[in-house]
C-alpha cells in the first residue's frame, strides 16, 4: 500500500457524471499517484493530512502550445515595417551562421521555461520553442535533453523535436522562404526515432507526438509522410496553420487552396491533430475575400482536429481567433494554451473571456466553465487521456491549489468565475504531479532555481544581441528593439 494523502479546501473541483463539479469544503484523496476519492467525509486512514485552507483545488491544466523558451514577444511585439524585416534571417546569414547558444545555454533555457509552466499550474505540456537561433530546428538531441528537464522536475509532457523543410529570410524587400527538403526529411527521421526510444519513458511521464513546424515551412511530401507516421506510431500530431496572412498566401500559390482545405486535401486532420490559432478562415475580419468563402471550421468538426487557442501571443501581436463560442458551436473542439511567457493559463482563460465578450458583444459568450473546460477537459479527452484534466477516482493526481486570501483577489462568489476573473497564476501555491509535490509555498522543490532569474536575463540579452548579425542592416540591438522611452 501507497502513501495516502489527504487535501482539504474550501473549494475541491471534481468530477461527477461527466463533467467538473464544485466541492465547497471538499476534500481530495489520493494513494501516491492515483486519486482515490474526491469529495466530503472521507473514512479511510490517511498519512498525510494538507489543510489548503480558504483555497481552490483543480486539477492540473494542460498546455498542449506550451512555450519551451524566453519569450520574444517582450522584444518583437511592437515593430513593424523595416524593423520587423531586420528580425529575419538575411541572406547571407542563412547561407552561414551557427548555433546562437551553447549545449549548456539551451539547457538551461529549456528547464527555465519548464520550471514557469508548472508555476503556473500546468501539469501537463506539449512544448513549442523558437527555431531563430537554431542552426537549422530542432534535433533528437535538443529533445532527449528537453526529455532529462522535465524529468527531473517531475512534469508530465508529450515531446518531439520540430522539423521544417523551409526556412524564412528576407532579401530586405519582403519575407521569402528557402527550401531543403531534404533537411525536413532528415528532421521527420529523427522525430521518428524519438518517439520510438522515448514513448512511455519517466514513469510514464514522458509520452511522445510528432511536432512539424508551421504548415508553410512543409513540403506535401512531409506533411503525408508525417500523417503516415504518427498513425502507425499511435501518436499526436501538431501543426502551426491558419495562423498569417503570409502563411495564407503562400499555400494558396503554392496550391491553389486555403491551409485547413489544403491539410484537409491531404488527410491530414484526424483525431489527435492539434492546430494552434487558426483563425485566417473565411469570415474572420483580417482575412481578404480573394483567398475565398468555403467552410474550414467543418473540415475540423469531421475530422476531430482540435484548435489550440492561445490569446495572449495572439493578442500581443494583434491578431484573434474572434469567436470561441462560434468555433466550438460549429463542431470544433478548441483547448486552450499558453505560448507565452509567463505561461499564465489563468489570465490566458481571462483574456479570451474578454476579447469574446468584446469581438460578439454578448455578455453571456465564452462562460468560464467553457474556458475551464478547454484548460483541463478538452485537451485531455483530445490527448485520449481519460485519466488526466479531472479529478475523480482512479485518475492521475495532477492538481494545484490556489490561494483565495490574496488582498489583491478581494471576495469571491463561484470560484470558477472567481480563478478566473481575480486570480493569477501567482496564486498558486502548491503543484503536485503524479502524486509528487513540485510546488509547495510558490517554491519549486525537485530541482534549483535560485540562480534562474540571473540565467534568465543572461539569455534574452544575448538572443536580443543576435539578431544584428541576421538582419540585413546589421544594425545594433538598440536600434532593431527600441526602448519605450529615451534612456538616460
Amino acid at each position: 500500500m501507497g502513501q495516502i494523502t489527504r487535501v482539504r479546501a474550501a473549494f475541491v473541483i471534481g468530477y461527477q457524471d461527466g463533467d467538473h463539479c464544485i466541492w465547497p469544503g471538499g476534500e481530495l484523496v489520493h494513494e501516491d499517484g492515483t486519486v482515490l476519492f474526491v469529495g466530503r467525509g472521507y473514512a479511510g486512514s490517511v498519512d498525510i493530512e494538507v489543510d489548503a485552507g480558504n483555497a481552490i483545488v483543480s486539477p492540473g491544466f494542460i498546455d498542449l502550445n506550451a512555450l519551451s523558451d524566453i519569450d520574444h514577444a517582450i522584444f518583437d511585439s511592437f515593430t513593424g515595417g523595416d524593423l520587423r524585416r531586420g528580425l529575419a534571417w538575411s541572406e547571407e546569414y542563412l547561407h552561414d551562421h551557427a548555433a546562437v547558444f551553447t549545449e549548456e545555454e539551451e539547457a538551461f533555457r529549456r528547464r527555465f521555461a519548464i520550471s514557469q509552466l508548472v508555476r503556473n499550474g500546468i501539469t501537463t505540456i506539449m512544448p513549442i520553442a523558437a527555431e531563430t537561433y537554431k542552426p537549422w530546428c530542432e534535433d533528437y538531441a535538443d529533445m532527449a535533453q528537453m526529455a532529462r528537464a522535465v524529468e527531473e522536475l517531475g512534469l508530465r509532457a508529450y515531446l518531439g523535436p520540430s522539423y521544417r523543410t523551409h526556412v524564412p529570410y528576407t532579401d530586405g524587400a519582403g519575407p521569402l522562404l528557402h527550401e531543403d527538403e531534404a533537411k525536413g526529411l532528415d528532421g521527420l527521421e529523427q522525430a521518428i526515432a524519438f518517439c520510438r526510444d522515448f514513448e512511455n519513458t519517466a514513469n510514464g511521464l514522458i509520452r511522445t507526438a510528432l511536432l512539424p513546424a508551421r504548415i508553410e515551412t512543409q513540403t506535401e511530401r512531409t506533411l503525408r509522410l508525417t500523417r503516415q507516421a504518427a498513425d502507425e506510431l499511435g501518436v499526436p500530431v501538431r501543426l502551426h496553420a491558419a495562423q498569417g496572412l503570409f502563411e495564407v498566401q503562400t499555400l494558396f500559390e503554392r496550391t491553389g487552396m486555403r491551409p485547413l482545405p489544403y491539410l484537409h486535401s491531404l488527410g491530414f486532420l484526424t483525431e489527435r491533430t492539434f492546430i494552434p490559432h487558426a483563425w485566417t478562415v473565411p469570415g474572420n475580419r483580417h482575412m481578404p475575400e480573394e483567398y475565398g468563402q468555403g467552410g474550414d471550421l467543418a473540415l475540423l468538426a469531421q475530422s476531430g482536429a482540435s484548435v489550440i487557442f492561445c490569446p495572449i501571443p495572439t493578442a500581443h501581436y494583434g491578431v484573434c481567433l474572434e469567436d470561441f463560442d462560434s468555433y466550438r458551436e460549429q463542431g470544433v473542439r478548441v483547448v486552450l494554451g499558453t505560448d507565452s511567457a509567463p505561461p499564465n493559463m489563468i489570465r490566458a482563460m481571462d483574456l479570451a473571456m474578454g476579447m469574446t465578450k468584446a469581438h460578439t458583444g454578448s455578455v453571456t459568450s465564452a462562460q468560464g466553465r467553457d474556458l475551464f473546460r478547454a484548460a483541463t477537459l478538452e485537451p485531455s479527452e483530445a490527448l485520449g487521456r481519460e485519466d488526466l484534466g479531472r479529478l475523480a477516482p482512479g485518475a492521475q493526481a495532477d492538481y494545484f491549489v490556489l490561494d483565495l486570501d490574496g488582498t489583491h483577489i478581494g471576495p469571491h462568489a463561484d470560484p470558477i468565475r472567481t480563478l478566473i476573473m481575480n486570480c493569477d497564476g501567482r496564486d498558486i501555491t502548491r503543484v503536485v504531479v503524479a502524486g509528487r509535490t513540485i510546488v509547495e509555498d510558490k517554491q519549486i522543490q525537485t530541482v534549483d532555481t535560485s540562480d534562474y532569474q540571473q540565467r534568465a536575463q543572461a539569455f534574452l540579452e544575448k538572443y536580443m544581441a543576435a539578431f544584428s548579425n541576421s538582419d540585413y542592416k546589421r544594425r545594433p540591438a538598440s536600434e532593431l528593439f527600441p526602448p519605450s522611452f529615451p534612456v538616460l
